[in-house]
């Protein structure tokens, strides 16, 4: 074969180059191929996990053998529904969460505020770093931190002694898990927010002001409506890991909480098909929450 010949011949393709060329004229399957991994895990691993737990809400223990009996039965949820305590420690979880969401967007609006529309580019910077360092130490570091500073002999009541007052201790009272939770969720509350107010033009405020509205009337009808949804996404965190959660009031209160009641009969009660029962509750009242903050457009600042 001359050298010609050799030249007008074309460079034999390898698989990897016929693939290539075979999906890059099917975007389609290409997106369904590269989607199948995560979407196989999150069927597998989060869809199917929910589905067992559901099945198992309906099953029932033996009274005599501690047996899980397979059968169907709503008495799992009759007695969550017919009982005070079940019905007392719903709403008591209900409203920490509600109280814990409010205080962080209290305290999460002025900051994201400033960090988006006062501070300088240097400032904004440290001011992240200042949010996200929490977030990177130890969950439970943080609790018994907070149980330390909570006790007895803690820093709390060191301070509040020369003026003859007392912190709220780690008895049976909800403020104690109130500050726990609302320390330990503000960074999921204030960067949602700083992103939805950085999106707010600095025009749209110049320009109400130069319509004659002062301060108050800017921040309540230009900046807060368009805040809001930013809110309500922050809201979506602290509301759902607040309703979710067992550790904190373990360690800081005697308070039952619904994740008290689902570890207890987890693990002492060994009451499995109660537990998955009981569990359904925060995420039934998380759909609900979820379709609302749906209406008003919080997905949008997600």
């Amino acid at each position: 074969m001359t050298a010609s010949t050799r030249a007008e011949t074309p460079p034999r393709r390898g698989p990897g180059r016929r693939l290539s060329t075979f999906l890059s004229a099917r975007p389609r399957l290409r997106l369904a191929l590269l989607l199948a991994g995560p979407a196989a895990w999150l069927v597998v691993a989060y869809l199917g996990s929910l589905a067992v737990l559901f099945a198992s809400a309906f099953w029932q223990v033996d009274a005599l053998t501690t047996e899980v009996v397979h059968t169907f039965t709503l008495q799992n949820f009759k007695d969550i529904l017919s009982t005070d305590v079940y019905r007392t420690i719903t709403l008591r979880t209900v409203a920490m969460a509600a109280a814990v969401t409010v205080t962080d967007a209290v305290i999460a609006f002025p900051i994201a505020f400033y960090m988006a529309k006062v501070a300088s580019a240097r400032t904004r910077r440290l001011l992240v770093v200042a949010i996200l360092m929490p977030l990177w130490a130890s969950y439970l570091v943080k609790v018994y931190a907070w149980r330390i500073i909570l006790s007895e002999e803690g820093i709390l009541n060191w301070a509040l002694e020369p003026f003859g007052l007392k912190g709220p201790g780690l008895g049976a009272g909800n403020v104690a898990p109130w500050l726990v939770f609302s320390y330990i969720w503000l960074p999921y509350m204030i960067l949602p927010v700083y992103a939805g107010l950085e999106r707010i033009p600095d025009s749209l405020m110049e320009a109400s002001s130069d319509l004659g509205a002062k301060s108050l009337r800017t921040f309540r009808q230009v900046v807060l409506p368009i805040a809001f949804p930013a809110i309500v996404a922050g809201s979506i965190f602290t509301f759902s890991l607040t309703l979710g959660d067992y550790i904190i009031p373990l360690q800081v209160s005697s308070k039952q909480f619904i994740g008290n009641v689902v570890y207890d009969n987890v693990g002492v009660a060994n009451n499995l098909p109660f537990a998955a029962a009981y569990a359904t509750v925060p995420v039934l009242i998380m759909v609900v929450y979820l379709a609302v903050a749906r209406k008003l457009g919080a997905f949008d600042s997600l």
